[in-house]
C-alpha cells in the first residue's frame, strides 16, 4: 500500500489502535522537549509518577520564555528546571541559549523519529522530516514516563509546491498564502504534509519556517520529506550520520490536496489582529511604522538574520523605528560574528537581543501606544504584545528590514538587488553551554525556589454536577485570552493558585470573583463559547487554572485540538453544542445542572443533556474510551495512578 511521510511515520510508531481516520491511536514518543512556561509544570506532573529518569531515547529542557529576570521567581525556576534536567536524565539548555525549537532542528532533531514538544511549534521539527506534534505539559510529562501519546488519527492534506520563490519572496510566504487561502481553522483535523518538485527548491530552515508557522493552521503538525537537502543540513551540523531518506511513495494518496506555485507568490503580511488576515503588501504599503522585530521560533535562522545584515550593509535604520533583532540560537549569534556580518546590524542601528523568545510571548518588547509594529513572529492576537488595542503585523524578514529602513510598511521589491547570501558548509556548533544528561543513579537534589507550589489535587467527575454560566465568549478565544502571558504573569507559571487569579482577566476581570462564588453556591461553573475555541498556544494553564477555579465544563461551537485536550487532562467536559443555534439562548449567571453524568461517560453516551434556567441544551461529548475514563477519573494523572496500581 502506497503511504504518504505521515503515514510512515505514523506505522513505524504504532503502538496502540489502527492507523483509520477519525480513530484514536497511541504513538511512541522518540523525543521530548520542554520549554520553561510550560516545563515547570510538566516535570511538576513527571515527579508525580514516581520514577526516576525519563524513558524517551531524548529529552531537552529548554529555557527559552521566561528570560525577563525583574525578581527571584524566573531565575528559581531555570534553577529548578536545571536540576530536575539533572536528576531525570534530560539535556538541558540554559537562558540565553537560544529557542526550542531553532536549537532542536540545529543540535537534536531526525528525520523519521517522532517528538512531541510542550509548546504548539514544536512542529518546527517538521522542516527536518521529523513528526513534531504540540501538546500540553501532562501529554508531554506522559511521554517522558514512557507511555504513548493518543491522537485521533488526523487527514492528510497535501500541499504541492511547485516553481521556486522569486528575489525578496521568503518562505514564510509560502505559510501566509495558506493561511490567506485556508484561515486559522483551516488545518483542524489534518497534518500538512509537503510534495512536488517545489520542495527541492527549499532548505531546512526555509522548510522549518513554513511547519513552525503552520501551526497557525490549526493542524496536528507539518511535515516535509527528508531529501538531499535535508542531508545536507544535518552534515553541515556536523549529524550527517544521523540522515536516513524518507519521502512519500509515488502514488500516495493525500485526503485533500492544494497547490501553491512558488514562482507566482509575492510579499504577504498578515494585518491586525489575526495570523490570517493576510493582504500583499502593497495593499498596505506607506503606513508609518514605528518597532519593527526580527526573530522568534519562526524566523530567526543564520538564513534570516544574514538576509538582514546584508541588505543593512548599505542602509541604516530610520530613525523612528526601533530595531530589534531576537537571534534563534547561540549558533546563530556565533556563526553571524564569525562571519563579520554582526557588524553590520549593530552599525545600522538594529538592538540586539540575547537569544529567546522575548517579545513574541510578550515578555519585554511592547510596542507604543496607537502605532505599527512589524514583526516576524507566528501570531499577533490582540494584546499578546502587552499593548492594549496594538497593532502587529506580521511578515518575513524582507519586509521587515525593508520597512525597518523606510519607517513606513514596504515592500522589499521596491528596494536595490537581492543581496547574495551564503551559507557555512560547516557551522560552529554554538552547543557549548548545553548540558548532556547526568549518569543515570547519580544523587541530585531538586531545586526548589518560593514560587514553586505543589500540583493541586482533582476530585473525580460526580454523578449529577450543578453550576452556573460564568462567562460567555465568542468565535476564537486563543489561549491568550483565557490565560495571558507576558512578563507579569508568566513567571507565575509554577504557581497554580497565583496564576489562576488571572483568568480570562483580559476578557472579564470579575470572572475569578464569580468563580468562587460558584464554588461556595454549587460544584463549580461552565464557560460559553463560539467556534475554535482554545485555539494558539499549548499552555496547559489554560485548561489547568481555570479548573483550579472549579470550572469543569465547557460548551462551544468548536475547540481547537490541543486546547480539547489538555481540557481532558484536567477532568473538564469538553461539550459541543448539537444545535449550533443554542449557543444563542444562553446567558451569562444562568444555572445549569448535568444529572447522571457519571452514568452517561460509562455507558459511552455521546450526548449529553445540559439542563439550563429550565430549558434543556444537547451537547455533544466526541472523546474516546480512554477518554472517558480520564474525565471520570478527574485529571490524566489520577487515570495514570489508577492505571498503574491496576497494572496496566
Amino acid at each position: 500500500m502506497a503511504m504518504t511521510v505521515t503515514e510512515k511515520i505514523l506505522a513505524a510508531h504504532l503502538v496502540e489502535g489502527r492507523l483509520e481516520k477519525g480513530t484514536e491511536v497511541g504513538i511512541r514518543i522518540d523525543q521530548t522537549l520542554t520549554q520553561d512556561a510550560t516545563g515547570t509544570m510538566a516535570y511538576l506532573e513527571f515527579e508525580a509518577t514516581g520514577l526516576s529518569r525519563v524513558r524517551t531515547e531524548l529529552s531537552v529542557c529548554y529555557v527559552d520564555h521566561n528570560l525577563v529576570q525583574s525578581d527571584f521567581r524566573n531565575a528559581d525556576d531555570h534553577r529548578f528546571l536545571q536540576s530536575v534536567a539533572r536528576r531525570y536524565g534530560l539535556y538541558f539548555s540554559p537562558p540565553g541559549n537560544g529557542i526550542s525549537h531553532q536549537i532542536h532542528l540545529e543540535r537534536f532533531g531526525r528525520p523519521g523519529k517522532t517528538l512531541l514538544g510542550s509548546d504548539s511549534h514544536t512542529p518546527t521539527g517538521g522542516g527536518l522530516g521529523m513528526l513534531a506534534i504540540g501538546a500540553g505539559g501532562l501529554d508531554v510529562a506522559m511521554a517522558m514516563a514512557g507511555r504513548p501519546f493518543y491522537l485521533v488519527m488526523p487527514k492528510v492534506y497535501g500541499v504541492r509546491l511547485t516553481g521556486r520563490l522569486p528575489a525578496w519572496v521568503s518562505a514564510r510566504d509560502v505559510l501566509l498564502e495558506l493561511l490567506r487561502r485556508l484561515s486559522v481553522k483551516g488545518g483542524v483535523g489534518y497534518i500538512m504534509e509537503y510534495f512536488g518538485p517545489g520542495v527541492k527548491e527549499l532548505s531546512v530552515t526555509d522548510r522549518a519556517a513554513i511547519t513552525n508557522f503552520g501551526a497557525e493552521l490549526g493542524a496536528t503538525t507539518s511535515v516535509f520529506p527528508s531529501d538531499g537537502n535535508t542531508k545536507k543540513f544535518l552534515e553541515s551540523q556536523g549529524r550527517g550520520d544521523q540522515w536516513v531518506e524518507l519521502v512519500a511513495d509515488a502514488d500516495a494518496v493525500y485526503d485533500e490536496v492544494i497547490e501553491i506555485d512558488m514562482s507566482g507568490l509575492e510579499p504577504l503580511i498578515a494585518c491586525p489582529s489575526s495570523p490570517d488576515n493576510v493582504v500583499r503588501v502593497r495593499e498596505v504599503a506607506g503606513r508609518p511604522v514605528s518597532q519593527v522585530l526580527v526573530g522568534s521560533c519562526s524566523n530567526s535562522s543564520l538564513r534570516d538574520l544574514l538576509l538582514v545584515a546584508k541588505v543593512l550593509e548599505k542602509e541604516t535604520v530610520h530613525p523612528d523605528v526601533s530595531f530589534e533583532i531576537n537571534p534563534g540560537s547561540r549558533q546563530v549569534l556565533e556563526n553571524l560574528t564569525a562571519q563579520g556580518d554582526m557588524l553590520s546590524l549593530i552599525r545600522a542601528g538594529a538592538r540586539v537581543h540575547q537569544a529567546g523568545c522575548l517579545g513574541c510571548i510578550g515578555m519585554g518588547q511592547a510596542p507604543a501606544t496607537n502605532t505599527i509594529s512589524l514583526r516576524t513572529f507566528p501570531r499577533n492576537f490582540p494584546g499578546r504584545s502587552g499593548t492594549k488595542d496594538d497593532q502587529v503585523y506580521l511578515c518575513s524578514p524582507e519586509v521587515a528590514v525593508a520597512s525597518a529602513i523606510t519607517g513606513r510598511i514596504t515592500d522589499p521589491r521596491d528596494l536595490a538587488e537581492y543581496p547574495r547570501i551564503v551559507l557555512p558548509e560547516r557551522y560552529l556548533p554554538g552547543d557549548q553551554r548545553i548540558e548532556p544528561p547526568r549518569p543515570a543513579g547519580e544523587a541530585v537534589a531538586i531545586v526548589r525556589g518560593p514560587n514553586i507550589a505543589p500540583f493541586p489535587e482533582m476530585d473525580a467527575l460526580p454523578e449529577t454536577w450543578r453550576g452556573s454560566v460564568l462567562l460567555k465568549v465568542g468565535d476564537n478565544i486563543t489561549t491568550d485570552h483565557i490565560m495571558p502571558a507576558g512578563a507579569k504573569i508568566l513567571p507565575l507559571r509554577s504557581n497554580i493558585p497565583a496564576i489562576s487569579e488571572y483568568v480570562f482577566n483580559a476578557v472579564d476581570p470579575d470572572l475569578v470573583a464569580r468563580a468562587g462564588k460558584a464554588r461556595q453556591q454549587y460544584d463549580g461553573g461552565m464557560v460559553v463559547g463560539g467556534e475554535n475555541y482554545g485555539q494558539g498556544s499549548s499552555r496547559e494553564h489554560a485548561a489547568l487554572a481555570p479548573r483550579y477555579l472549579g470550572i469543569r465544563v465547557k460548551l462551544v461551537k468548536s475547540f481547537a485540538r490541543i486546547h480539547k485536550a489538555n481540557l481532558i487532562n484536567f477532568g473538564i467536559l469538553p461539550l459541543t453544542f448539537v444545535e449550533p443555534a443554542d449557543y444563542d439562548t444562553i446567558r451569562q449567571g444562568e444555572e445549569v445542572e448535568i444529572s447522571g453524568l457519571r452514568a452517561a461517560l460509562v455507558a459511552g453516551a455521546e450526548t449529553i443533556t445540559v439542563a439550563i434556567a429550565g430549558r434543556t441544551v444537547r451537547a455533544r461529548l466526541e472523546v474516546s474510551a480512554r477518554h472517558r475514563e480520564i474525565l471520570l477519573d478527574g485529571s490524566l494523572l489520577n487515570w495514570a495512578a489508577m492505571a498503574a496500581d491496576a497494572g496496566r
